[in-house]
């Protein structure tokens, strides 16, 4: 499979007159590949963060010259559905993936060629699991987030609620930055205050009492909040 838009390994790692992309733009659009496919194979929110912060934290740990980062990406999906228990077949990722690299080909047969792929993927397995030293289980915002907007619902009058999109904004914010890796960056409350409090700036919302509370709202939440 060729990647396509100058986004990965070979070919894919390839900008403008053959020129190496940079290294952030690849992974942004490693990172879009991972969650268009995931989305495809039917994949849930967490799996799909976890797919994403596996390949993100590989790539943490060794060169992006060293790897096909579509194969990383490719294994990164399998694993992800492994931990998160949402499990998939090696052929339906291949599928997937060729489908998205080539949307106007014929499905790749059951060759020599398909069988390289998924041998690839498989002998990927092991060497992913040593460079991330067999820790493969991440936490995630999506339950801060989620116990913030319910909060902020009943806070809010329900008018203000339905009139504007905010918890539709603030998912799609968290979901947009995980293709930058903000996770591995910062703690899981301040990424979910974070995408909520722009959802919120975005829409001109106010939070009631803000101004005669003792602290802003923002801070509370990332500094009081703990959810099993």
């Amino acid at each position: 499979m060729e990647a396509r838009e100058g986004g990965g390994a070979g070919p894919a790692a390839r900008g403008p007159e053959g020129q190496p992309a940079p290294k952030a733009r690849v992974h942004f659009r490693v990172a879009r590949f991972i969650m268009e496919a995931s989305v495809k194979l039917g994949m849930r929110s967490i799996p799909i963060a976890t797919a994403c912060t596996i390949y993100r934290k590989f790539f943490c740990e060794t060169s992006l010259d060293a790897c096909d980062p579509y194969l990383i990406a490719m294994f990164s999906i399998y694993l992800a559905g492994k931990v998160e228990e949402q499990h998939l077949q090696t052929r339906d990722i291949i599928n997937v993936s060729n489908k998205y690299f080539n949307p106007s080909g014929e499905p790749l047969e059951l060759d020599s060629r398909f069988r390289e792929l998924r041998d690839s993927i498989v002998q990927c397995q092991l060497l992913m699991l040593r460079v991330l030293r067999f820790q493969v289980s991440f936490q995630h915002p999506h339950k801060y987030l989620l116990h913030y907007l319910v909060s902020l619902k009943n806070w809010l009058n329900r008018h203000s609620w339905q009139r504007t999109p905010v918890a539709v904004t603030a998912w799609a914010l968290l979901r947009d930055s995980y293709h930058r890796g903000l996770c591995l960056r910062f703690q899981d409350q301040h990424i979910a205050v974070a995408v909520l409090y722009l959802a919120l700036q975005v829409y001109g919302v106010e939070v009631p009492a803000e101004v005669e509370a003792e602290k802003p709202w923002w801070q509370i939440y990332t500094t009081d909040t703990e959810i099993p």
